[in-house]
Parts: C-alpha cells; structure tokens; sequence
C-alpha cells in the first residue's frame, strides 16, 4: 500500500470477515445507510444488514439524490477490480468519490483484492510492463491523506491463501486505531503464525507473477471458447473471472452451460443488475478448462 505507516495497517482473519463486519465495527448501526455497488459480492450488502443498517446501491453519486443527515451514507464500499465483473475504477473516478465522500462525512472502503491480476496489456501471457490498478490510497486518488480511507487487501488472489484467512485493512490510521481496539476485545486477532505466513508472501513478487501467468493463460483459453459459442465478454479488465452474456435471463445461461457440464454463477447472485451475465471462473486446473473449452467449441 502506498505510503502507509504500520500502526495504519491491520491484519484481518480474511478479507470476507472484514467487508461483514466492517460497519457494525465502525459504529454504523439502525437508520444507517451502506453504500454499495449495483453488481457486487453479496457481503456488502450482508455487513450492512448484520449492523442493522440499510444498503443502497450508489453506483454514480448521483443515485444519492439530495444529501440530507438522513440519506447520506455512513460508508461506502468500493469494488475495484470489481467481483463478479471484473470492471477496474479509474484514477479520476476514485478522486471524484473521495472529494465527495470528504465533504459530506461519508467513511470510503476499497476492497482491492484483485488487484495483482489485472490484464490489460497486449498478451497476459508474457511477462513485462503492465497497467497497475489504481488503490484508493494512491496520492493521485486521494490527495495524500488517507483520511476517511480503507483499503482491504486479501492474498488468497495474488498467493493461493484462501485455507489462511490472510488480509489486512490499511488507511486512515485514526480508523484503524478503532477497529485493533475493538476487535481486540472481541478476539478477532490473526494467529502469529498466519502473519509470518503473510509476511513471506508479501515480500516475494516471483510467485504472484507465476499465478498471474497462469491466470492469464487459462483466461484466453476461455475467452476464445466463449466468444465461438455466441457470448460476449464485458468488462473482465482484471480478477480471476469473465463476466459472459448471450443478451438473456442469466438462469438460461446456467442451464445451457450445465448441459454441457460448465458450471457458473448467476448474475442475479450479484444484484438486479447483473441478470443478463454470468461469471465464469478461472480457478478450475488446467485440464478442467481445457475440458470446458472443447465442450463450447
């Protein structure tokens, strides 16, 4: 993360614990609103509803409408690169949402766990200069202050760690100092042993650009099979899925593919928004995509 001092940084038991109790943690409670993406991971919206607040889909800050004390959100989640779609946030998207979220009180929460997968250049394939996603916490995004600002990080993406639970949150450290504190008392430490663990991966670059290879691989692969069968691939910028569609009900998508023997994720799972997409993952072995490759094809 740049320029984060480490009393501003916050190991967390996984990533998921983090976005589901993120706004209990942070005071938000009954009569709160939670701002999160229209097409996102259902945590968001969960975390809000375990603090007994309400969230609301604020994707363009105009959906807002008219700020007043009572629907101005108490925090919003950013997604970037996004899940299921895949969909990166530019740099000037970023600073437009932390000006806002700096003039009207609003806490911003950027969950970028995929952010060591993002594929835009010429060939995923070969090793070499590559577009960086932009983090909340980037001086261009946020001015150099990161106040009001967390960034979640996960290396269950970039380091095959899902079994460890290992992330972190960083940012403002005034809201880090709250969270160690509270959780502390509510026994949410990460054991010492994960965080060595962590450490490790977090300082070797070599095994995060060997997943990255193979990530990039296998998405070809499938982009190609897909595209043969009639689907269009939008967004799909970064992460570990494509986001597919054939223009109809999502639920169709799942059943045509079924009976081929692919399995993938509704988009309706993800939102309204997403009901004419499914997500395809890239996490099956190198044999299973072949596999499902020949069976579009």
């Amino acid at each position: 993360m740049p320029g984060v001092a480490p009393e501003a940084v916050l190991p967390t038991i996984g990533s998921k614990e983090l976005v589901a109790w993120l706004p209990t943690l942070l005071g938000v409670g009954p009569g709160d609103l939670v701002g999160i993406p229209a097409v996102a991971y259902p945590t968001y919206d969960v975390g809000a509803r375990l603090a007994g607040a309400r969230p609301v889909v604020v994707d363009g800050l105009a959906a807002l409408g008219p700020l007043t004390p009572s629907t101005t959100p108490k925090l919003v989640w950013l997604n970037s690169p996004g899940n299921p779609t895949g969909a990166v946030l530019p740099v000037e998207h970023l600073a437009k949402v932390v000006a806002w979220a700096r003039r009207h009180g609003v806490v911003v929460a950027s969950d970028e766990c995929y952010a060591e997968l993002d594929w835009r250049q010429p060939d995923s394939r070969r090793p070499g200069p590559r577009h960086t996603t932009p983090s909340i916490l980037d001086p261009a995004v946020c001015g150099g202050s990161h106040e009001g600002l967390l960034a979640v990080y996960s290396l269950s993406k970039q380091s095959n760690l899902a079994g460890y639970r290992a992330a972190f949150v960083a940012g403002d450290p005034a809201l880090v100092a709250g969270l160690v504190e509270v959780r502390r008392h509510a026994g949410m430490m990460m054991p010492g042993p994960v965080q060595a663990a962590m450490t490790v991966a977090l300082g070797d670059d070599e095994h995060v650009a060997e997943q990255r290879l193979r990530y990039g691989v296998r998405r070809e692969i499938l982009m190609e099979a897909l595209g043969t069968a009639g689907f269009r691939i939008d967004h799909s910028e970064a992460g570990l899925y494509l986001w597919a569609t054939r223009d109809e009900d999502c639920w169709d998508t799942v059943g045509w593919l079924a009976q081929r023997g692919i399995l993938v994720a509704s988009g309706s799972f993800y939102g309204e928004a997403g009901r004419r997409h499914v997500r395809v993952a890239l996490t099956a072995t190198d044999e299973r995509i072949s596999a499902a490759a020949g069976r579009l094809s």
